[in-house]
């Protein structure tokens, strides 16, 4: 029989059996954990296991064993198509009648764990930001331009995409106004504003930019850590657990990457990023910053978002990102503001 809800291991005995080495069917020296705010992962020499944690907010559900086998398998899915044998399988975490964990084939599934290949972090583009250049990060770019193009358009109008823009905006705008983090009010108010106008005074310029090259389901959080300048380059940790965050304008995707270059001082890198999946010359300078200044509004909310947890290990840290993403929406709001003065 399997064991009752009350008799299951909970996270915490999980994690000290996936940090013990010898817990692994392959052999590794050691197994270090990194934590983020829906997972566990299990570093060993060679592989690295992925747990989901049982949470349950707004924009995802974790709360059961099936719906976390469920996003593990759409893990899987996902990465797979801009990776290259780096996405395993998913592999049941055990509980045999003895009482015992084992990532073996006896006992009942009591956790789910994405398996991946370890790539090295010296690829990663974090690593190589300082001496990348437009030439070695093309076949990055050439591989994310041929999955753009494969991927199937999806059926939604300017007019519907304008009004999804809006409904994240806000949402996003309401996140950062919860009174329990402090944050200026009106800063935010102005930020989300300009961002609401943009969708209604230039309807146009985004219809025709949808019109041309439509939304897709794509990769969702692309970010340089994500990023590995391998041959062929590695593009891992699609966003998994929320398809309508995925379907993007691929443009939008491209701006995000060149904002989080930007930030790590590689502000030369954006042209050649968000010119890559264009055919017939550069995006519009407006819906470039547009696009950075929503990822930039964006990206502060999910790190103030970390304030609220019940136990904060580094407030400073969070107070500090939220910080660098909201004076980086306003540069862009501002460019923003100025092509709009140009026109």
């Amino acid at each position: 029989m399997p064991p009752g809800d009350t008799e299951l291991p909970d996270l915490e005995e999980k994690t000290r059996f996936l940090l013990a080495p010898d817990s692994y069917p392959e052999a590794t020296t050691a197994v270090r954990l990194q934590e983020t705010h829906m997972a566990r992962v299990f570093l060993t020499d060679q592989f690295v296991y992925k747990m989901k944690k049982p949470v349950r907010f707004s924009f995802l559900d974790f709360s059961s064993l099936d719906r976390r086998y469920g996003v593990c398998c759409e893990e899987l899915r996902l990465n797979r198509r801009l990776t290259d044998d780096i996405y395993l399988n998913v592999v049941p975490l055990r509980l045999a009648a003895a009482g015992e964990l084992s990532l073996g084939e006896v006992g009942t599934p009591v956790e789910w764990l994405v398996k991946m290949r370890r790539l090295q972090q010296e690829d990663c583009l974090t690593q190589q930001i300082e001496r990348v250049t437009a030439e070695s990060l093309m076949p990055l770019l050439q591989r994310l331009q041929g999955f753009y193009r494969a991927a199937v358009p999806l059926p939604i109008t300017g007019a519907q995409y304008r009004a999804r823009m809006r409904q994240r905006i806000d949402s996003v705008r309401a996140g950062l106004r919860t009174p329990a983090l402090g944050l200026d009010a009106a800063e935010i108010d102005g930020l989300a504003a300009s961002l609401d106008d943009f969708t209604r005074t230039r309807s146009r310029l985004i219809d025709k930019r949808i019109a041309r090259s439509p939304i897709i389901e794509g990769h969702g959080d692309l970010r340089p850590e994500h990023c590995f300048l391998t041959s062929p380059p590695q593009i891992i940790d699609c966003l998994e657990f929320n398809r309508d965050l995925r379907c993007v304008d691929p443009l939008d995707e491209l701006c995000y990457l060149a904002l989080e270059c930007e930030l790590l001082g590689r502000t030369d890198l954006g042209a050649t990023i968000v010119d890559s999946y264009s055919d017939d010359g550069a995006p519009d300078p407006a819906l470039v910053h547009f696009y950075q200044c929503y990822r930039a509004l964006l990206r502060a909310q999910l790190a103030a978002a970390h304030l609220l947890d019940a136990e904060v290990p580094n407030p400073d840290k969070w107070y500090r990102k939220t910080r660098i993403y909201l004076d980086a929406a306003g540069r862009h709001r501002d460019r923003l503001s100025d092509t709009q003065t140009n026109n």
